[in-house]
């Protein structure tokens, strides 16, 4: 028996609904949707020095009926790898003493981007890469992960408004297998000027 997976809240480079086959989760689905091979150089639009204003979702904030965000500056600098195989950000937000980097590689075999995170305060990286693709200029990823209560949930990015001085970074999590949407973190990136 096949399901209809309806994602909403979704950029116009993805469908509104799909069709799963039997025995395929949302998050395979998801992770399928992207179609467009993965050339080198997707990412150059990110190299450069860039200021960055976050607004990230506070959980359990307010009386829970509306959003409250935490609002912050960060900064950022990225360059590319390989000749366009990877990229990588180094993210600096001063005023809350954190750092991070951010690393996106092109696996050339299966033409799909994979992005991973370390954290400054680990040094770790965190897998598995969040894959996906550049979808009509958009670049859309998805992956399965579980919150601090050890829930599944979706986790979807996506880097979109991509212009040569500005681009966004946001990032959504589904409970329900991709039927809705909440936007948890938001960052408006500003290329800085030389």
């Amino acid at each position: 028996m096949s399901d209809t997976l309806t994602i909403t809240d979704t950029p116009s480079s993805l469908p509104a609904a799909i069709t799963l086959p039997d025995g395929v989760g949302a998050a395979t689905a998801l992770a399928l949707l992207g179609s467009t091979p993965g050339r080198p150089g997707d990412f150059d639009f990110l190299s450069g020095h860039w200021n960055i204003r976050h607004r990230r979702l506070i959980e359990g904030g307010g009386d829970g009926a509306s959003p409250h965000w935490d609002e912050f500056d960060g900064e950022a600098s990225c360059w590319g790898i390989l000749g366009g195989v990877g990229s990588v950000e180094e993210l600096r937000i001063p005023a809350r003493g954190f750092s991070g980097l951010g690393l996106r590689l092109l696996d050339l075999k299966a033409q799909r981007w994979f992005d991973f995170w370390v954290n400054g305060k680990s040094g770790a990286l965190t897998p598995p890469g969040m894959p996906g693709s550049f979808e009509r200029g958009d670049g859309i990823f998805f992956a399965e992960e579980r919150d601090e209560q050890g829930r599944p949930m979706l986790v979807r990015g996506i880097w979109d408004r991509i212009t040569p001085q500005s681009c966004r970074w946001h990032q959504s999590i589904s409970y329900d297998a991709g039927r809705s949407w909440t936007m948890n973190w938001e960052m408006a990136w500003t290329r800085k000027s030389a």
